[in-house]
């Protein structure tokens, strides 16, 4: 996925979101967006430049960021801030507008050889993201030549477990507790249903 960098190239920005703010309906309106986009995703970009700003790192790809302060004590706050800059930029492009339904044919024939069926991935899917204890993250994601769910806590990308993420569903609270509060299996159901953006994962494949 392309890092979005200012001019300069050494600062991240905020990469704009794929569709309207309002764009996602009930399930994840615009005041969600505002808190969860303009402040969350945005406090983490900020903080990443501020954290790598005449360092090593200054001007990395994202993805070199996170593999070189992975599970480094002294790195923690950098990896903090650059695997969740690079796990929002990937989670808003793996929901659209008028989401959920059939997966491109090649995706579903990747999905059927690997799960047997659509539903059963989708279950999968689910019972990661809803037993993900605390705060963290479901993804569908490559292994080799099979897909596979996996959920990671907090920061933690599958990236840095030599897996090719497809799509991810948030489950950090700030991702749904405005509209569902603790009802986080009926906002994983609704982005399944609704939201979930399975021709981002079928990019993804490639």
């Amino acid at each position: 996925m392309k890092n979005d960098k200012s001019a300069s190239g050494s600062q991240y920005i905020l990469p704009a979101l794929p569709y309207a703010d309002n764009a996602l309906g009930s399930i994840i309106p615009a005041a969600t967006i505002g808190f969860h986009y303009g402040k969350h995703h945005n406090g983490y970009v900020e903080n990443l430049n501020k954290l790598i700003a005449g360092t090593e790192y200054s001007g990395l790809p994202l993805e070199k960021i996170i593999a070189e302060t992975a599970g480094k004590a002294d790195k923690t706050a950098i990896f903090n801030n650059a695997a969740q800059t690079w796990n929002h930029n990937f989670y808003w492009r793996s929901l659209r507008p008028d989401g959920g339904g059939k997966p491109p044919a090649g995706l579903l024939l990747k999905i059927e050889a690997s799960f047997e069926t659509l539903d059963a991935c989708k279950k999968e899917l689910a019972a990661a993201a809803m037993t993900q204890f605390g705060s963290g993250w479901a993804w569908l994601v490559m292994d080799g030549s099979k897909l596979a769910v996996v959920k990671t806590a907090n920061a933690d990308v599958p990236l840095t477990k030599g897996l090719k993420p497809l799509l991810t569903i948030d489950v950090w609270e700030h991702a749904y507790y405005l509209e569902f509060q603790n009802r986080r299996a009926d906002y994983v159901n609704a982005i399944l249903d609704k939201l979930i953006n399975w021709s981002f994962a079928a990019d993804n494949l490639e």
